[in-house]
């Protein structure tokens, strides 16, 4: 028996894996493990298969990486950026026009339902970005999508028009210069889909299916998914960085860590995404697995509502703020694997201001603020549990549990709202909560890629600020920042950004967490991204 079995079963706390272990032994499987390939215990289901249409972390996981490509990918470094689809680019002296030379060559998934008849080109790049900005498109509301990530970050009102000047050369025509523009270009979002496939669907009348039965250039092509359960790719052969050394990837698609966890244990799992934390030092201590950690590009935070009586006032959100005892939540719900965060930004940002000075716990000057603010004897309130576990936030119900215990102290009586992940989501949008327990993991180091998805008002607009926080002078300072080539300029109006939001306290930033990913000896290549997405790319079985 596996050593790690052994030693979780000596313990109380693993009464509930080991029955999970002889719960599987008896269930048929349905999904037989590839000879030569893969299989990733993955954290949930994607809504859809094209990461364009969603921020959620699941479709972003399972897609962005594996079947697409980018015009030009993140650097590991996080400022930089590397050729991918263009081998280069220039930008003219205005700083409005951008021209991307296309890799020559490139050649699309051919599977049962797609056969390509030309190369990637031109064309290919203009319908991708072409269907996010223009609502005539035939393809814009396809999918009934708004496109969250790029309203939230103003792409639309950012790209004037995007041409194709040849097979192999685009240009980008912006309002104004914006110094953003090349990392929204680099992120996992901004993929690039098949314009023939695109227009194959419309001849067939089909077009959801592009979706659904995704085209792209990436490593791997889709091959199979039963929802809820699996997801199954298999190699592009044909792929222009070389063919990937696994023949087939399955996600094994296990939203509960400790099945997860038991699926590693029994070999049906070749590598698991996120244990859970107070399971890792287990797997830490046994030769058998390699456990890794990579700092990420994350942040934990509680967001109030604040178009909802009383958390419309900032004294109320200060106050909220103040009740939180944040060293009792690092030890009880991250076990080692974060940091407190004093601000949205990671300290290992580059806009990250070192004299903001989180918030410190201090009931009583809470209380005070509540009487200052007109509720002596507090209020009710209720707070959204996150139904998924994130490396920002490994157990929400535990934090809320002790968040709302805190808040008994100053006189709020806290309750909790679950629901299931497309009901939390729909909720959230339509802000429905009061306050909501969730986080960011950003596909860039940019600061902008914080600051605008979470809490401008074009985020708002496309249902990524969860505070429903609409304000003009935080809007101004970031939207200076983006309109800057001065990158001291550019530090000091983040600064500027970060005091505003220590004192309006739209949300309250709580922790930077871990990206951890368990897999057994004999699988080689599989890293972990300080940003979000898995890459199978390089990986290899022994």
């Amino acid at each position: 028996m596996n050593k790690l079995l052994l030693q979780l079963t000596r313990r109380p706390a693993a009464t509930l894996l080991f029955s999970t272990l002889a719960l599987m032994g008896c269930e048929p499987m349905d999904m037989p493990k590839p000879k030569d390939g893969l299989v990733y215990c993955s954290l949930g289901n994607p809504s859809s298969f094209n990461p364009q249409l969603s921020t959620s972390a699941n479709v972003v996981e399972a897609t962005s990486m594996q079947l697409y490509d980018r015009l030009m990918d993140m650097a590991p470094d996080g400022r930089s950026f590397v050729p991918a689809l263009a081998t280069h680019w220039q930008v003219d002296e205005t700083g409005t026009r951008y021209t991307f030379h296309l890799r020559p060559e490139v050649e699309f998934h051919d599977t049962k339902y797609f056969s390509p008849t030309r190369y990637f080109s031109a064309d290919d790049v203009v319908f991708s970005f072409r269907r996010i900005i223009d609502k005539t498109h035939p393809y814009h509301y396809v999918g009934r999508s708004d496109y969250s990530f790029f309203v939230s970050v103003g792409f639309p009102w950012m790209v004037k028009s995007v041409e194709a000047i040849d097979q192999h050369t685009v240009e980008f025509e912006l309002f104004a210069a914006d110094s953003t523009f090349l990392s929204n270009i680099a992120t996992n979002f901004s993929v690039i889909l098949s314009a023939e496939y695109a227009a194959q669907l419309s001849a067939q009348g089909q077009r959801h299916l592009i979706d659904k039965l995704p085209i792209g250039t990436g490593p791997f092509h889709y091959y199979r998914h039963k929802e809820e359960h699996y997801i199954k790719y298999r190699a592009h052969a044909q792929y222009w960085r070389g063919r990937p050394k696994l023949n087939e990837v399955v996600l094994d698609i296990t939203p509960n860590g400790t099945m997860r966890l038991a699926k590693l244990l029994t070999g049906e799992c070749d590598a698991m995404a996120s244990p859970l934390a107070n399971e890792l030092a287990l797997l830490r201590d046994n030769q058998e697995f390699k456990l890794q950690y990579q700092t990420s590009f994350n942040v934990g935070y509680w967001a109030f509502n604040t178009d909802t009586p009383p958390l419309n006032n900032a004294k109320v959100r200060q106050a909220l703020s103040l009740a939180i005892n944040r060293d009792i939540i690092m030890e009880a719900v991250f076990y080692g694997t974060a940091s407190v965060a004093s601000t949205l930004l990671p300290p290992a940002s580059w806009g990250h201001d070192d004299t903001t000075v989180g918030q410190l716990y201090d009931p009583q000057l809470a209380q005070q603020l509540l009487t200052e603010a007109g509720y002596p004897d507090g209020f009710d309130i209720d707070i959204w549990v996150l139904p998924v576990q994130r490396s920002y936030n490994p157990n929400s119900r535990k934090m809320a549990l002790l968040i709302q215990d805190n808040l008994k102290q100053i006189g709020v009586h806290a309750h909790l709202v679950n629901k299931d992940w497309n009901a939390f989501r729909a909720g959230l949008s339509k802000g429905a909560h009061d306050s909501v327990l969730i986080g960011w993991t950003a596909d860039n180091a940019d600061p902008d890629n914080f600051f605008r998805p979470l809490l401008s008002c074009q985020a708002k607009l496309a249902g990524t600020n969860r505070a429903m926080w609409c304000d003009k002078y935080y809007d101004r300072l970031i939207d200076l920042a983006r309109q800057s080539t001065s990158f001291e300029q550019r530090q000091q109006l983040y600064s500027q950004a970060q005091s505003y939001l220590a004192e309006q306290m739209p949300v309250v930033p709580i922790a930077h967490g871990m990206r951890t990913q368990a897999t057994g000896l004999h699988v080689n290549g599989l890293n972990v991204s300080p940003f979000g997405g898995i890459d199978f790319s390089s990986a290899s079985i022994e």
